[in-house]
């Protein structure tokens, strides 16, 4: 199961109804790094599936919800934990980063 997409209209239904903690991936067709992220955030996916969902949504699609949170830099990923944004991490990072970064908000440790 790869990553949901979001958007303005679908962000805060998907966001406060999901029981479990969502990362929203904020990113653009064009933005380099993005598209080094998203193979990890897939894999990351995988491996916590029913622990984490995986969000992403395109902030040239949807300024809004990019302004909302103060997105200024792509790749941004946010935590959300029971509606609320509760961790940002801006940047590319490795795999191992980033499951770090995340895994204060897993259910349960590995």
């Amino acid at each position: 199961m790869g990553s949901i997409q979001l958007t303005t209209s679908t962000f805060d239904e998907a966001i406060g109804s999901s029981a479990v903690p969502v990362v929203v991936d904020f990113w653009a067709e064009w933005c380099g790094p993005c598209k080094m992220v998203a193979p990890i955030l897939d894999e990351i996916a995988a491996e916590h599936q029913g622990e984490m969902t995986i969000a992403k949504l395109n902030v040239d699609e949807n300024p809004d919800i990019a302004m909302r949170y103060q997105v200024m830099s792509i790749p941004t990923m946010i935590v959300f934990a029971e509606g609320q944004p509760v961790h940002k991490v801006v940047g590319a990072k490795s795999k191992s980063a980033l499951v770090e970064e995340f895994g204060k908000f897993l259910n349960n440790s590995h």
